[in-house]
């Protein structure tokens, strides 16, 4: 889900997306600045086809960021990202039933990384959802799980 092979050939996130990435809360220290800072991101990122309810959101993120607001974390897994590189030679070892779940409307990992993963992983079926961007709204998750236990029953 959401993801790619790591080909440095493959469009990225747009200079917007990228800057909102390595953007900071007004005030980190302030609970409500950070809060306020990830619903942002989220809006940015997520799926205008699905918009998530601002309340919803704000619970959710607040809920997150209360229980564990480790911004040293996030950094360490934007490095991890930059730093994994290219898997492409190592998709073609997959032989078990895999599910590709992306939207269409991703910003940040653009929807030809799924193309690209699909023409990389043998018999790999994709499933691409118009208006879904980097997030998993809730009305979709009957369709995530479909494909998901789609690909378990084909093992």
């Amino acid at each position: 889900m959401m993801t790619s092979s790591g080909s440095r050939r493959l469009p990225g996130p747009s200079l917007k997306v990228r800057s909102a990435l390595v953007s900071r809360p007004k005030d980190p220290a302030d609970v409500h600045s950070v809060i306020a800072h990830y619903v942002r991101l989220y809006k940015l990122i997520g799926s205008p086809g699905y918009p998530a309810d601002d309340a919803d959101l704000h619970a959710r993120l607040g809920h997150s960021v209360r229980r564990s607001y480790r911004p040293q974390g996030t950094a360490r897994q934007m490095v991890a990202i930059a730093a994994d590189g290219d898997r492409s030679r190592l998709l073609a070892a997959i032989k078990v039933p895999t599910q590709i779940i992306h939207g269409q409307a991703d910003p940040l990992v653009p929807v030809d990384a799924a193309h690209d993963l699909a023409a990389k992983i043998g018999g790999a079926q994709l499933d691409l959802i118009g208006g879904m961007g980097h997030d998993l709204p809730r009305q979709l998750w009957p369709r995530f799980i479909a494909g998901i236990c789609g690909a378990a029953a084909r093992s």
